[in-house]
């Protein structure tokens, strides 16, 4: 994995990985399919993140 953008300068916090699959990896914090009304399949999860990491992410990869 290559790390893409954070926003923090160090620790666990939100972050944005790229993958050599051409995929990328999105650390968050969980959030449970029940509280947001949502019916996920199996082997899935939700995360939430900044919509500024995820803007940055993009300025990165290109």
């Amino acid at each position: 994995m290559t790390l893409l953008t954070t926003l923090c300068g160090g620790g666990s916090c939100p972050t944005v990985y790229r993958t050599d699959r051409g995929t990328l990896i999105v650390q968050g914090y969980t959030v449970s399919a029940d509280s947001v009304d949502l019916d996920l399949p199996d082997g899935e999860q939700l995360v939430e993140i900044p919509a500024e990491l995820l803007a940055a992410a993009v300025r990165a990869d290109n």
